[in-house]
């Protein structure tokens, strides 16, 4: 049976602040640099959520693009989107909201949704050239 990958891009806005609670300021400053700002700053991301196992011989499908469509809007969108990660969100209250924190955040909020059977992969942009992959433990 062909194992073919399914695709869906979804967008949201978010501000956020690198920084860590038990760190000093200068500490902070000094690994986070501008990404410290304490008024935090915001991203345009980008994601994009693909699923991959066996076609279904019945429908034709992997899965659905609609049932991703919809899952990507309740459990990400809807959540993150015009957000302030540490502010508004319980995810990043003691996490600090990195790119590769928000991927395996996204990832832990889809994948229990998703038939067991399927391989669930993250791609999140947090600027055109900075991106990262998470593909589960």
């Amino acid at each position: 049976m062909p194992i073919v990958s399914v695709s869906r891009k979804a967008h949201f806005n978010a501000a956020h602040r690198l920084y860590r609670k038990d760190w000093s300021f200068e500490k902070n400053q000094a690994v986070f640099g501008k990404c410290n700002n304490p008024n935090f700053h915001g991203h345009n991301y980008e994601l994009i959520v693909t699923v991959t196992g066996p076609i279904d011989p019945e429908t034709g499908y992997v899965l659905d693009v609609k049932i991703l469509a919809d899952l990507i809007k309740e459990k990400v969108e809807d959540r993150f989107d015009h957000k302030n990660l540490n502010v508004d969100t319980v995810e990043f209250q003691d996490l600090n909201p990195t790119a590769e924190n928000i991927a395996v955040v996204i990832w832990n909020l889809l994948k229990p949704n998703l038939p067991s059977n399927l391989e669930v992969e993250v791609v999140l942009y947090e600027t055109p050239r900075n991106f990262v992959t998470y593909k589960g433990l």
